[in-house]
Protein backbone atom coordinates (compact mmCIF):
# COMPACT_ATOMS: atom_id res chain seq x y z
CA UNK A 1 0.00 0.00 0.00
CA UNK A 2 1.27 3.22 -0.82
CA UNK A 3 -0.45 6.11 1.15
CA UNK A 4 -0.24 10.33 -0.05
CA UNK A 5 3.40 11.73 0.63
CA UNK A 6 2.59 14.89 0.83
CA UNK A 7 3.51 17.54 4.11
CA UNK A 8 1.10 19.62 5.22
CA UNK A 9 2.64 22.80 7.35
CA UNK A 10 4.55 21.71 10.81
CA UNK A 11 2.47 20.51 13.34
CA UNK A 12 -0.65 19.72 11.20
CA UNK A 13 -1.36 15.86 10.88
CA UNK A 14 -0.58 14.20 7.70
CA UNK A 15 0.35 10.94 6.07
CA UNK A 16 3.79 9.68 4.80
CA UNK A 17 4.44 7.47 1.73
CA UNK A 18 5.08 4.26 2.83
CA UNK A 19 6.31 0.73 1.79
CA UNK A 20 3.25 -2.48 1.96
CA UNK A 21 2.44 -2.34 5.81
CA UNK A 22 1.52 -5.61 7.12
CA UNK A 23 -2.01 -5.94 7.29
CA UNK A 24 -5.11 -8.32 7.43
CA UNK A 25 -6.96 -9.05 4.67
CA UNK A 26 -10.04 -6.38 3.33
CA UNK A 27 -7.97 -3.63 6.47
CA UNK A 28 -5.89 -0.95 5.27
CA UNK A 29 -2.85 0.37 7.42
CA UNK A 30 -1.76 3.85 7.73
CA UNK A 31 1.03 6.13 9.35
CA UNK A 32 -0.22 9.10 10.84
CA UNK A 33 2.24 11.92 12.11
CA UNK A 34 0.58 13.40 14.81
CA UNK A 35 0.88 15.09 18.00
CA UNK A 36 1.43 13.34 21.64
CA UNK A 37 -1.83 15.19 22.54
CA UNK A 38 -3.69 13.41 19.38
CA UNK A 39 -6.45 11.29 20.46
CA UNK A 40 -5.15 8.91 19.11
CA UNK A 41 -2.29 8.55 20.94
CA UNK A 42 -3.96 7.68 24.48
CA UNK A 43 -4.55 3.90 23.37
CA UNK A 44 -0.65 3.82 22.96
CA UNK A 45 0.57 5.68 26.01
CA UNK A 46 -2.30 4.02 28.18
CA UNK A 47 -1.07 0.48 27.02
CA UNK A 48 2.69 1.24 27.35
CA UNK A 49 2.23 2.81 30.80
CA UNK A 50 0.21 -0.49 31.78
CA UNK A 51 3.09 -2.52 30.40
CA UNK A 52 5.67 -0.64 32.49
CA UNK A 53 4.10 -1.35 35.54
CA UNK A 54 3.43 -4.47 35.18
CA UNK A 55 7.06 -5.39 34.00
CA UNK A 56 9.12 -3.04 36.63
CA UNK A 57 6.25 -2.12 39.30
CA UNK A 58 4.78 1.43 39.28
CA UNK A 59 6.64 3.92 37.90
CA UNK A 60 6.11 7.15 35.54
CA UNK A 61 8.68 6.30 32.80
CA UNK A 62 5.79 7.24 30.17
CA UNK A 63 5.76 10.56 31.69
CA UNK A 64 9.46 11.45 31.62
CA UNK A 65 9.67 13.28 28.56
CA UNK A 66 7.74 16.53 27.68
CA UNK A 67 5.16 16.37 24.76
CA UNK A 68 6.87 19.17 23.21
CA UNK A 69 10.26 16.72 23.09
CA UNK A 70 8.15 14.83 20.61
CA UNK A 71 7.14 18.02 17.92
CA UNK A 72 8.74 18.30 14.89
CA UNK A 73 9.84 21.80 15.66
CA UNK A 74 12.00 20.11 18.40
CA UNK A 75 13.64 17.61 15.91
CA UNK A 76 11.18 15.20 17.00
CA UNK A 77 8.71 13.00 15.60
CA UNK A 78 5.31 11.27 16.62
CA UNK A 79 3.70 8.65 14.44
CA UNK A 80 0.49 5.84 14.66
CA UNK A 81 -0.31 3.00 12.73
CA UNK A 82 -4.08 2.92 12.50
CA UNK A 83 -6.08 0.27 10.87
CA UNK A 84 -9.77 0.80 9.82
CA UNK A 85 -9.78 3.69 12.12
CA UNK A 86 -8.16 2.36 14.84
CA UNK A 87 -4.39 2.99 16.46
CA UNK A 88 -2.70 -0.53 16.55
CA UNK A 89 0.99 0.66 16.88
CA UNK A 90 2.96 3.59 16.78
CA UNK A 91 6.32 5.15 18.17
CA UNK A 92 8.32 8.06 18.37
CA UNK A 93 11.96 10.19 18.64
CA UNK A 94 13.18 13.46 19.91
CA UNK A 95 16.76 15.14 19.10
CA UNK A 96 19.35 13.73 21.31
CA UNK A 97 21.75 15.57 19.59
CA UNK A 98 22.47 17.46 16.07
CA UNK A 99 23.15 14.41 14.11
CA UNK A 100 21.60 11.27 16.72
CA UNK A 101 17.43 11.02 17.14
CA UNK A 102 16.35 8.98 20.12
CA UNK A 103 13.97 6.31 19.90
CA UNK A 104 11.09 6.02 21.85
CA UNK A 105 7.44 4.72 22.74
CA UNK A 106 7.58 1.93 20.92
CA UNK A 107 3.90 0.14 20.79
CA UNK A 108 2.16 -2.66 19.21
CA UNK A 109 -1.49 -2.73 20.38
CA UNK A 110 -1.36 -6.80 22.59
CA UNK A 111 -3.77 -7.92 19.67
CA UNK A 112 -1.87 -7.00 16.14
CA UNK A 113 1.43 -8.38 17.37
CA UNK A 114 3.46 -10.45 15.59
CA UNK A 115 2.37 -8.94 12.10
CA UNK A 116 5.36 -6.69 11.12
CA UNK A 117 3.78 -3.63 12.99
CA UNK A 118 6.96 -3.12 15.04
CA UNK A 119 9.66 -3.30 12.17
CA UNK A 120 6.96 -1.22 10.46
CA UNK A 121 7.11 1.76 13.27
CA UNK A 122 11.55 1.13 13.48
CA UNK A 123 11.44 1.89 9.95
CA UNK A 124 8.92 4.76 9.30
CA UNK A 125 10.69 6.42 12.48
CA UNK A 126 14.29 5.19 10.54
CA UNK A 127 12.86 6.89 7.48
CA UNK A 128 11.38 10.27 9.33
CA UNK A 129 14.75 10.92 11.50
CA UNK A 130 16.54 10.42 7.84
CA UNK A 131 14.21 13.26 6.50
CA UNK A 132 14.98 15.56 9.62
CA UNK A 133 18.92 15.08 9.06
CA UNK A 134 19.78 12.56 11.62
CA UNK A 135 22.29 10.68 10.48
CA UNK A 136 22.16 7.96 13.81
CA UNK A 137 19.34 6.65 15.99
CA UNK A 138 19.82 5.81 19.80
CA UNK A 139 17.55 4.02 22.05
CA UNK A 140 17.26 1.71 25.25
CA UNK A 141 15.03 -0.65 26.24
CA UNK A 142 14.60 -1.92 30.19
CA UNK A 143 16.22 -5.65 30.74
CA UNK A 144 12.63 -7.33 31.27
CA UNK A 145 11.56 -6.24 27.49
CA UNK A 146 12.92 -9.08 25.23
CA UNK A 147 10.98 -8.81 22.71
CA UNK A 148 11.49 -4.79 22.49
CA UNK A 149 15.30 -6.16 22.07
CA UNK A 150 14.48 -8.94 19.95
CA UNK A 151 12.87 -6.17 17.90
CA UNK A 152 16.05 -3.73 17.78
CA UNK A 153 18.40 -7.09 16.90
CA UNK A 154 16.03 -7.77 14.22
CA UNK A 155 16.11 -4.13 12.10
CA UNK A 156 19.73 -3.99 12.19
CA UNK A 157 20.42 -2.66 15.65
CA UNK A 158 24.08 -3.04 17.15
CA UNK A 159 23.68 -3.46 21.21
CA UNK A 160 26.24 -1.15 23.28
CA UNK A 161 26.19 -3.98 26.03
CA UNK A 162 26.77 -7.58 26.83
CA UNK A 163 24.08 -9.41 25.41
CA UNK A 164 25.37 -12.27 27.26
CA UNK A 165 25.00 -10.98 30.98
CA UNK A 166 22.33 -11.28 33.29
CA UNK A 167 19.44 -8.76 31.63
CA UNK A 168 18.94 -7.33 35.44
CA UNK A 169 22.65 -6.30 36.16
CA UNK A 170 23.06 -4.08 32.65
CA UNK A 171 20.06 -1.54 33.56
CA UNK A 172 18.86 0.18 30.24
CA UNK A 173 20.38 -1.99 27.07
CA UNK A 174 21.21 0.81 24.71
CA UNK A 175 21.24 0.56 20.98
CA UNK A 176 22.71 2.56 17.65
CA UNK A 177 22.36 2.57 14.32
CA UNK A 178 23.68 4.49 11.45
CA UNK A 179 20.80 5.71 9.29
CA UNK A 180 23.11 8.06 6.85
CA UNK A 181 26.47 8.51 6.30
CA UNK A 182 28.36 11.63 6.98
CA UNK A 183 29.76 12.24 2.85
CA UNK A 184 33.10 13.72 3.01
CA UNK A 185 34.92 15.77 0.38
Amino acid sequence: MTVDSTRPAPGAENILRTTPLPRRTGTTVEVHHVAVRDPRVRPLLEDLHAEYNSRYGPNEEINRYPDERFAPEQGGAFLILAEDGQTVAGGAFFRRDEETAELKRIWTHPDHRRRGLGVAVVRELEREAARQGYRRIYLTTGPRQPEAAGLYLATGYTPLYDQDADPETIGPHPFEKTIRETRTG
